[in-house]
């Protein structure tokens, strides 16, 4: 989605991606000319080495709420922009809202995604979502779905146990975007540096996220640099033990990292003191439906560890990118005092709501999608 400058950006993003040992590429039309740069790289590709461009995993996507002719025609238009008769992945772009989960289980989405396999034309099919956990988990419940794309981060865990409860399922489960997403990791702050010591924030996420049986980690690169970490940990995971057998693949996380990720929460409590939010969302429902868990979560990062360029950015898109993010800031706090009792922690929530506004509201920013 970011190598969008032009087919030789994309070209060389995808060897370095393969060079990686990287196999599975996830695209989408709404990501502008990626799609047809990706073709274009796809392409020679094929030309040069057949053998690997045949095992490539490829994913497209598409926005839900479309009528069934005019998904056909979106669908036939993924393919031949990526040169290819089959997509191994179909996803719904944006499970977001309960309407957007109706059209792909019982409306024109659902009889276009079995067409699309009755035909042929993908493998199997599944959502992303950057919506609420009870929407999520009903979208799982379905039946309809071999995979999921969900925002699970070593920074918000919330969706963890979704993600869990579908990997058991043999559902697959790709995290959306660990670098950026996840928190900036690819330019932490120097607090976050120390917290992390002596590993990169970037590798403790993409390791423990792995370590958790994430299927796909979306890597989002712009450049090949971006896939240096991704290189770094690929290697190989087995070692020949006795008699020339290949022994268990070492752990993604070995004691040295679990001892950094220990070192990295009690940094982050020890700054936030007794203000440190447990994101136990007891404190929900909000009358005013304030999303508290997630803006206290911000401020847990920007004071807990450093990381304000990353909340003021997210803090900063609320309300203004649709049904992909929180519509509603700190600042829709009426003070109530309805969460006060209900906090195990008795956290002052409307005082730590108003200084979360004060610390990170800023003017508005361009989203890079939409």
């Amino acid at each position: 989605m970011r190598a969008t400058g032009s087919p030789t950006q994309m070209a060389a993003v995808l060897s370095a991606a393969l060079a990686a040992g990287i196999n599975h590429i996830e695209t989408a039309p709404a990501y502008g000319s990626a799609e047809a740069h990706l073709g274009q790289a796809l392409r020679a590709l094929a030309e040069r080495d057949a053998s690997t461009h045949a095992s490539l995993v490829l994913t497209s996507k598409l926005l839900p709420g479309l009528e069934l002719a005019e998904g056909r025609k979106q669908l036939r238009g993924i393919l031949a922009r990526l040169g290819v008769a089959r997509l191994d992945n179909l996803a719904v772009h944006g499970l977001n809202r309960p309407e957007h989960l109706t059209w792909a289980s019982d409306g024109d989405g659902a009889e276009l995604l079995t067409w699309a396999i009755g035909e042929g034309l993908v493998g199997q099919v599944g959502f992303s979502s950057h919506g609420d956990n009870a929407l999520i988990e009903r979208a799982l419940a379905t039946g309809r779905f071999r995979f999921c794309s969900l925002h699970v981060h070593l920074f918000d865990q919330t969706r963890l146990p979704l993600a869990r409860a579908a990997l058991a399922a043999g559902i697959g489960v790709l995290a959306i975007s660990p670098a950026d997403k996840g928190g900036r990791l690819y330019a932490p702050p120097a607090e976050l540096q120390a917290d992390c010591a002596p590993f990169h924030p970037l590798e403790l996420a993409y390791r423990f996220l792995l370590d958790q049986g994430i299927s796909t980690l979306s890597l989002g690169a712009a450049q090949p640099g971006d896939l240096a970490w991704a290189a770094a940990i690929a290697g190989p995971r087995e070692t020949a033990g006795a008699g020339g057998r290949a022994s268990p693949p070492e752990p993604w996380l070995g004691p040295e990292h679990r001892q950094s990720l220990a070192q990295l929460v009690a940094a982050g409590r020890e700054r936030l003191g007794s203000t440190h939010c447990g994101q136990c969302r007891a404190c929900l429902p909000c009358p005013s439906a304030v999303p508290i868990p997630e803006l206290l979560r911000l401020r847990n990062l920007a004071v807990g560890h450093g990381m304000t360029a990353f909340a003021e950015e997210r803090y900063n898109l609320i309300g203004r990118a649709g049904h992909w993010w929180e519509t509603l800031n700190a600042a829709a706090c009426a003070r109530c005092g309805d969460c006060l009792p209900r906090c195990p922690h008795q956290l002052p929530i409307p005082d730590l709501l108003a200084e979360t506004h004060q610390r990170l509201a800023a003017a508005p920013r361009r989203r890079l999608w939409g």
